[in-house]
């Protein structure tokens, strides 16, 4: 389907030249002599992009571009000035505009921002559908992904959600636990109750059995009235327990307890307390190796653990990294009232080639700060956050010789070590050098020594 384009100018000479050399390029155009006439064909018809000159009488370009933007906020809007000033085309990017143009117009300037815009606008709309589509169908509206193991992640959460089972959420930091949490919550029939979110290692050991179960007053000094537990306070809804393996030995028998029995005594209390609290817990931890050290209640693992969700990290799904890059530049750009088409393709390239050890949270951030910097309409590779590896692509090395050296040194390390399963010493062996020489590589070459191939916590 061919793109519709409408022309306001009040000079008849400059939209009739625009009208057939768009119409030549295949595009549907129609035009307007000034602001009102515009309008009034705008809410008549739907138009993929509206060209128009500022200076009209009876409504300018700034005064329709507004008017717009409420009637068909779909349109992209490109404005034309002849008064070739900074603060002309600020303010025309500030009220909603996506590109301006200096009179006169080169014809051949106008075709190329034209096809840009329409590809950037049918890319944008093909990922509002997928996002949409993702929602809609399966309930989860803030994850993002299209990629296998995020459907993998989709079907069971598609699943479990109507039961009232235990869920085990597992996945290193970064890889969105509570947020598949809550998608399982609004998908169940305890959606319109509390979400309750607490992180087992963020309370000290003393305090959390107070928070979870409640106490009496007077059990302990400071207790100078009674307290509600969490595990009451998310009677009929969810309680989230993140970081379930930092829960105290002694706790766990309790919350066993809890779970099975639906019922809990809190801190001196004579009396039991009943609760219908759905229990989904999440680790970054293997819990079943814990479970072997005595760190973790075996019978307590199998209850939660009815029903396990693995999350994949964001380098085991690489395929939505464009989607999300896309949604972070949405969401900053809506924050910092700017507007940013996108990332030019070198700058995809290499964000998909990095090694995300922190996940989607260093992807977000990334991006973030790319939009901070970014002084154009499409972010380059010098918004990116220097860290970042940039050279990891073949042929992307600097000119440099030294440079270059030095990037295909530690991309070769890096790569040898995880063949060997981040074991050192097989992989100093295969590099043929010592492993004191591994680690000063290592050190010199900015490979972390500690941790390596893990996510960052």
């Amino acid at each position: 389907m061919s793109a519709k384009i409408l022309i306001v100018d009040d000079e008849k000479p400059i939209r009739e030249s625009l009208k057939i050399i768009l119409e030549e390029e295949g595009y549907k155009t129609d035009v307007a002599a000034d602001g009102e006439e515009a309008l009034a064909k705008i809410k008549d018809d739907n138009f993929d992009i509206i060209i128009s000159d500022i200076k009209m009488p009876k409504l300018d370009g700034i005064q329709l571009l507004e008017s717009a933007t409420k009637i068909s906020p779909d349109s992209f809007f490109i404005i034309m000035t002849a008064y070739a000033s900074v603060k002309t085309a600020i303010d025309a990017l500030r009220n909603g505009a996506y590109d301006y143009l200096i009179k006169p117009v080169e014809f051949d300037d106008i075709i190329i921002r034209v096809k840009r815009l329409l590809d950037y606008k049918n890319l944008a709309t093909e990922n509002k559908k997928l996002r949409q589509r993702v929602s809609s169908d399966l309930g989860f509206v803030n994850i993002i992904g299209k990629s296998e193991p995020m459907k993998k992640v989709f079907e069971i959460i598609n699943q479990v959600a109507p039961t009232n089972s235990n869920v085990l959420i597992v996945g290193k930091s970064g890889t969105g636990k509570e947020m598949v949490a809550k998608a399982i919550h609004q998908s169940s029939k305890r959606k319109d109750k509390i979400f309750l979110p607490i992180n087992c290692g963020a309370i000290s050991e003393n305090l959390i059995e107070s928070e979870l179960f409640g106490h009496k007053k007077g059990s302990f000094t400071g207790a100078t009235e009674d307290k509600i537990g969490l595990f009451k306070v998310a009677d009929g809804g969810t309680l989230f327990l993140d970081e379930i393996g930092e829960l105290p030995l002694n706790l766990q028998v309790k919350l066993l307890r809890a779970i099975e029995d639906k019922e809990f005594f809190p801190v001196g209390a004579t009396k039991p307390v009943s609760t219908d609290a759905r229990i989904i817990a999440a680790t970054n931890q293997n819990l079943f190796e814990k479970t072997k050290s005595g760190e973790f209640r075996e019978d307590l693992y199998y209850r939660l653990n009815v029903v396990e969700i693995k999350l994949p990290t964001l380098n085991e799904r690489r395929d939505d990294i464009p989607l999300l890059v896309n949604h972070f530049i949405d969401k900053f750009c809506k924050e910092m009232g700017k507007k940013i088409l996108g990332v030019d393709n070198e700058t995809m390239k290499i964000l998909l080639s990095h090694e995300w050890r922190g996940g989607v949270r260093e992807l977000e951030n990334v991006i973030e700060r790319a939009v901070i910097f970014a002084s154009k309409e499409i972010i380059t590779k010098e918004n990116l956050a220097d860290y970042l590896n940039i050279n990891v692509l073949s042929g992307g090395y600097e000119d440099s010789l030294k440079d270059a050296l030095r990037n295909f040194e530690r991309d070769h390390i890096l790569k040898i070590i995880k063949k060997y399963n981040y074991n050192k010493e097989e992989a100093a062996k295969a590099l043929e050098i010592g492993l004191s020489s591994l680690y000063r590589k290592m050190d010199e070459l900015g490979i972390p020594t500690k941790q390596l191939g893990e996510e960052s916590e």
